[in-house]
């Protein structure tokens, strides 16, 4: 099994530098490779183009987040945070919410959900004058009994070493403190009055803007179960799927360039084109690294691999360190299968003998030979077996024998 992976190895290397069984020279080889690493790397951004083309599922059901996001929230005052979210940035300079959904699905397959849609709708209608107002005042106040709490902290701070200074008889003019002993009690009292007094205002105008007709419709549309189960149903399957429609269109952006190079290149072979074989065969490996390295990421987060990880959660619950053993076993799968396509498909001797015969090649390295030659000069392999039906030398891997037309024993090829 290693000699022949080996021969398969040496035989990648030899097609990806030779012309016409003869070698590249070094300057015509780093051309090559340059070209390989333009043509990956371009190939790599249509691929994350294309994957792209289909909405995800944070852009064809925006609101979910928001969503989930208030109705998990405990806090007592989550109504008002989640109007101050929505109303902080500067509308002048932001379009509506609508339109901003909206816009994603231009130039891209999928729509956004409906029900985002009339959450947009109804979030900017929370855009007033007067609600802009309110929450302006609400901060103004909010950051002036900020400034009073902290000027308290620093008072009490500095209120043990008042005392100290008076016990100590010190000048009130030398003290490095902002209040004297004598005052500090008296700005600390005139300081809570005022930070309870703007704490009130603060209150009531959180409840003027809660009470906004606008409001209203806002949050009865934010605890509408019916609502949000169908947002949250159909995000969790957008994110089921998506990776599994990623990958489709990545498989259709790749798979006609594979075609095209794997015919290209068996042309250009049949008919001794080396160089358009030798580029085309570049091309061609070029083209297979993406959709392997695709195939794999798919494997991860697809929805088959989704399905089996499902299964195994069922039935291990807390035991998904048996998932690494899944990849451990589903890899070497996946990689077996691989080899026996090429080897049985792509690469199978049988298959190449005809083409090589009629061209004079070597049945194993491809390598030109005399006609009458049975052994390869270059890899040593023998060209001939025994016929068992006339006992005369006929090719190997062709399926009748050159004397007698039989079909010769095939197991000793």
């Amino acid at each position: 099994m290693f000699a022949r992976l080996r021969r398969l190895i040496d035989r990648f290397f030899s097609k990806s530098r030779t012309i016409n069984n003869e070698p590249l020279n070094k300057v015509s080889l780093i051309v090559i490779i340059l070209i390989d690493i333009f043509i990956l790397i371009n190939v790599f951004t249509g691929l994350n183009d294309i994957s792209q083309w289909h909405l995800s599922p944070s852009e064809t059901y925006p609101c979910y987040a928001e969503w989930q996001d208030y109705r998990t929230q405990t806090k007592p005052d989550k109504n008002y945070e989640m109007l101050r979210r929505s109303l902080s940035d500067d509308f002048r300079d932001r379009s509506p919410f609508q339109p901003d959904y909206q816009r994603v699905e231009k130039g891209h397959l999928g729509k956004v959900s409906e029900i985002c849609l009339q959450y947009a709708a109804v979030k900017d209608k929370l855009d007033t004058p007067e609600n802009q107002r309110l929450l302006n005042t609400i901060a103004q106040k909010q950051t002036t009994i900020a400034d009073l709490e902290q000027s308290n902290q620093k008072i009490r701070s500095q209120y043990d070493s008042t005392l100290l200074e008076k016990i100590a008889g010190q000048p009130r003019e030398q003290s490095i403190n902002t209040v004297g002993a004598e005052r500090a009690k008296q700005t600390l009292e005139q300081n809570q009055r005022q930070i309870a007094t703007f704490e009130s205002e603060v209150q009531t105008l959180k409840t003027n803007l809660l009470t906004k007709p606008e409001s209203a419709v806002f949050f009865a549309l934010l605890n509408e179960n019916d609502r949000f189960n169908t947002v949250e149903k159909g995000y969790r399957q957008a994110s089921f799927w998506y990776p599994s429609i990623q990958f489709t269109f990545q498989a259709l952006f790749l798979l006609p360039l594979i075609f095209a190079a794997l015919a290209i290149h068996t042309s250009a072979q049949r008919r001794g084109y080396g160089l358009v074989a030798l580029i085309s065969w570049h091309l061609l490996v070029i083209f297979f690294i993406p959709l392997i390295f695709k195939l794999f990421q798919f494997l991860q987060v697809g929805v088959i691999f989704q399905f089996l990880v499902d299964v195994m959660t069922v039935l291990f619950s807390g035991l998904l360190f048996l998932i690494s053993y899944l990849y451990i076993l589903l890899i070497p799968l996946i990689g077996f299968a691989l080899i026996k396509f090429f080897q049985r498909i792509v690469f199978n001797p049988k298959r190449q003998a005809a083409g090589r015969v009629q061209r004079s090649r070597c049945l194993r390295c491809a390598k030109t030979i005399r006609h009458h030659d049975s052994y390869c000069p270059h890899c040593g392999y023998d060209q001939y077996m025994e016929c068992q039906a006339c006992h005369e030398l006929t090719y190997k891997h062709l399926p009748h024998c050159k004397h007698c037309g039989q079909t010769p024993d095939l197991d000793r090829a």
